[in-house]
């Protein structure tokens, strides 16, 4: 009895002291904690012992209770979580699934298709070969018939009226029956693009086309939109087709199943200097099939065709859209499938020879307008869905307006049209770089020149362009580069230039001054596509001045910048673009943008995989000639050496009309130093066949004037330091020369003028190593580039010494490379290098110990 009651009173107080035990809670308790997990789903200590207190319906439960229960509250909210997004993942691979086996039922149909043809030709080579041939003026006729009417399968109608809303709807019937045969079935031989691999995160399925008129892409996907939002977002083309200039519905009749007939006329623009646009005038047909698809369909209307048909534009070049057009499919569980198809006769042959590539190439018409599409379509998902997150406290509707209208801003500069205000200038006798002038005063919408008091002394905006053809260069590399090296091609006069006209008095600087002082550049992102293959930034530029008068000049100044195609592993990316308008530090969402840059498009289509993908932005490995950063004969791809692109620079300006001629001679003299810089470094990218098969080290400078101002150099060391720079034995005449170029240490001159910056003229093997660069480039380079804010103090505060003495010793310091990367160096010695009559020829300097950070 005893024990027993032992027991019972023991168990009773095990469960007042365990409160981890199981506590059922009433629903108004239940309430109370959800309403604080509501606010903080994980709460402190003394936010529980709060909440006891508080609550009186909870007074009964202990802290540690209340601690579990939050704990498994979060638990079953991960599941919840974790469970939605598999569903999520699910539901897309179900609609994959769906996608790759209607694909390989499309595929199975085009075997046996082929099958049955390649058996039908035996059989027609057996009957040619067994039997005699039938000359007969009766079986000529009739097999003459045959063969017409096998060419001819869907002759022209002629007792239709086209003209009528049933011979529009006649047409728009055949329109759709080719565009589905196009979208699943086998009317083109689709062959898939490399690297487009299928999954739940991925784009979809794409497809070019093959051995057919003009060139045809394909896509497949899944979104997460009804179909209405969809093809609401198709037919908007101009918001995501960044080459649609206008779209125009000029009229619409109403069919039948609640469908619509358009008749559109859209115009777009050329990707360069050296082509004309196009435009199209087409039949666009919107209507539900019976199970409850969308279809959106569109051709071009023609004579041969039939339908009402519009007058030429001048500027423009007509051009064929043959069926293409979109299938929206509603998705189990919601979302939509969408097939597109985009199918366009460019007439390749209305272009330059060296151009036509450019027309027809399936892999640029589905980068730039079959896959821009689905992008779209699944960026608005994920931002409606809350899936992608921007920082700036900008809407993305906003971010994607900002970008689209840098796009279109560069592709009016690029094209000029008439119908703009743009009317192009007398050349200098030169035809390299192109003027064109607009003096509309709706060219700079929102900006302050929009005031009738600024329209007396507002000239207008003046644009520069250029086109050339570059030889073996990987587009990606070459925009890369010019946006992280900036420094390279740019001028910083010119960046305050443009800075000058967003500001209230503009026109501070009238002429830009050429070679100003340098600068460095700080890239914030702004936003970026689902695929990383268009990034929206904010560049930073940082002035730094080195003399009283360039302080006034020497300020930040920001660029807003639009990037795409960098990505070398991107999915189907082959053009590239960098595009960037001066902007203020805090620019609203209309800011006005003056937008200039570079694009960059390959005329032949990219080689499948190959060494391009891993190379590096290292300019010293290609610069020299048979370094070991460069390819080797081995590795080089025939198909690469011979690949061409066209580059495309643009640059705008505004100006005052009296100082219009000023900023036009300054206009083209930049053009053209940029396109000095691009080809510089598009050789250093891509190095001449010629040189990649006969891999040398670095060459010694062998010129005479290389082996005198060797021998300055090492007599001025010793006449100022009393210390020899070589050896003993004092070499004489190439030896010196020799011995300079493989020294140990880092030594360089740079030349010495008044009112210039020092610049680099002579560096030996070593110093070209610090330097990341080659003797070529070397010239490009000024002093004040590659040292560090510490190192321009002491060297100002030391130059006097030098001047007066000789010499001067600098301490252990960071200077930086051509490249970017900081070297570090125990010691520094700087001296004057007098010529034969003991005048200043150049500055002298021998940095020891040196190695990259």
């Amino acid at each position: 009895m005893a024990h027993s009651t032992y027991r019972e009173s023991n168990s009773k107080y095990q469960q007042q002291m365990d409160p981890s035990k199981y506590v059922r809670y009433t629903q108004e308790q239940v309430e109370a904690l959800e309403r604080v997990y509501a606010e903080c789903p994980k709460p402190s200590s003394l936010r529980r012992q709060q909440l006891i207190r508080d609550c009186p319906i909870l007074s009964n439960i202990e802290p540690k209770q209340i601690k579990v229960w939050f704990q498994n509250r979060r638990c079953r909210e991960k599941q919840r979580k974790e469970s939605c997004r598999l569903q999520t993942v699910n539901r897309k691979l179900n609609a994959m699934n769906k996608l790759l086996m209607e694909e390989n039922d499309r595929l199975q149909k085009q075997v046996s298709q082929l099958v049955y043809e390649n058996g039908f030709m035996r059989t027609q080579l057996h009957t040619v070969s067994t039997t005699t041939t039938d000359t007969s003026c009766e079986s000529v006729v009739m097999s003459g018939q045959q063969q017409q009417q096998q060419q001819n399968p869907t002759s022209h109608h002629p007792l239709r009226d086209d003209h009528s809303p049933a011979g529009l709807l006649a047409i728009a019937e055949e329109t759709l029956a080719e565009f589905l045969g196009k979208a699943t079935g086998t009317a083109v031989d689709w062959v898939q693009m490399i690297g487009m691999k299928p999954g739940p995160d991925s784009i979809g399925i794409v497809a070019v086309s093959r051995n057919c008129s003009g060139v045809a892409a394909r896509a497949c996907g899944l979104v997460s939109l009804e179909p209405t939002k969809v093809a609401e977002i198709l037919k908007d083309r101009i918001s995501w087709f960044r080459d649609c200039r206008s779209l125009d519905v000029v009229s619409a009749i109403p069919a039948g199943n609640g469908g619509t007939i358009e008749l559109v006329y859209m115009q777009i623009y050329a990707p360069t200097t050296l082509a004309s646009a196009r435009d199209f005038w087409t039949l666009r047909y919107t209507t539900s099939l019976e199970d409850g698809s969308l279809v959106i369909c569109e051709r071009s209307l023609a004579s041969s065709t039939g339908g009402p048909t519009a007058p030429p534009a001048s500027c423009f070049v007509r051009t064929e859209m043959l069926p293409s057009g979109y299938l929206i499919r509603p998705c189990e569980g919601g979302g939509s499938i969408i097939h597109i198809v985009d199918h366009i006769d460019f007439d390749s042959c209305s272009v330059p020879e060296v151009l036509r590539p450019l027309y027809e190439s399936s892999k640029i018409l589905a980068q730039k307008m079959t896959m821009a599409a689905l992008r779209h379509i699944r960026q608005i998902a994920q931002e409606t869905n809350g899936e992608i997150q921007y920082s700036g406290g900008r809407q993305p509707a906003v971010l994607r307006s900002l970008s689209q209208r840098l796009c279109r801003g560069f592709n009016d500069a690029v094209n000029g049209f008439v119908d703009d205000g743009w009317s192009i200038m007398g050349s200098d006798g030169v035809e390299d770089v192109t003027i064109a002038i607009n003096s509309s005063p709706s060219k700079f919408i929102g900006s302050q020149y929009n005031n009738l008091s600024m329209l007396s002394t507002y000239g207008g905006v003046l644009c520069a362009r250029a086109s050339m053809l570059l030889q073996n260069v990987p587009p990606a590399l070459l925009v890369r580069f010019l946006r992280e090296h900036r420094s390279e091609w740019a001028d910083y006069g010119v960046d305050v230039y443009c800075a000058d006209s967003l500001k209230a008095s503009p026109y501070a600087v009238p002429c830009a001054k050429t070679g100003g002082f340098p600068s460095s550049q700080v890239i914030l992102p702004l936003a970026q596509t689902v695929e990383n293959e268009e990034s929206l930034e904010v560049v930073r530029l940082e002035g730094h001045a080195f003399s009283p008068e360039d302080i006034a000049l020497s300020r930040d100044m920001y660029l807003l910048q639009l990037c795409s195609g960098i990505d070398e592993t991107t999915s189907g990316a082959t053009c590239a673009q960098l595009v960037f308008a001066p902007i203020d530090e805090s620019f609203g969402d209309d800011a006005p943008l003056l937008p200039s840059g570079f694009r960059v498009i390959p005329l032949e289509p990219k080689s499948d995989g190959g060494p391009t993908a891993n190379r590096t932005l290292d300019l010293a490995s290609a610069l020299d000639v048979g370094n070991g950063g460069a390819r080797s004969s081995g590795e080089a791809d025939v198909a690469n050496q011979n690949a061409r692109s066209v580059l495309t620079i643009a640059f705008q300006f505004t100006f005052e009309n009296h100082y219009r001629d000023s900023v036009v001679a300054m206009a083209r003299q930049y053009v053209r130093s940029i396109v000095g810089s691009v080809q510089r470094v598009a050789m250093a990218i891509s190095p001449s066949p010629l040189h990649s098969s006969h891999l040398v080290p670095k060459s010694l400078p062998g010129s005479p004037e290389a082996v005198t101002l060797a021998r300055w150099i090492c007599r001025s060391f010793s006449v100022h330091t009393g210390g020899e720079l070589l050896q003993a034995d004092s070499p004489a005449g190439d030896a010196v020369l020799k011995q300079l170029w493989h020294h140990t240490d880092a030594i360089m001159c740079c030349s010495v003028k008044m009112n210039a910056s020092a610049v680099f003229t002579f560096a030996n093997q070593a110093g070209l190593d610090m330097l990341e660069t080659t003797l070529v480039a070397l010239q490009d380079i000024m002093l004040e580039k590659i040292l560090d804010e510490a190192g321009r103090k002491i060297l100002l505060s030391e130059f006097s010494k030098i001047m007066h003495q000789g010499f001067a010793y600098l301490p252990a310091g960071v200077c930086v490379s051509r490249m970017g990367r900081p070297v570090s160096y125990d010691q520094a010695i700087a001296w004057k290098v007098l010529n034969d009559e003991d005048s200043n020829h150049c500055l002298a300097f021998m940095f020891m110990n040196w190695s990259f950070v």
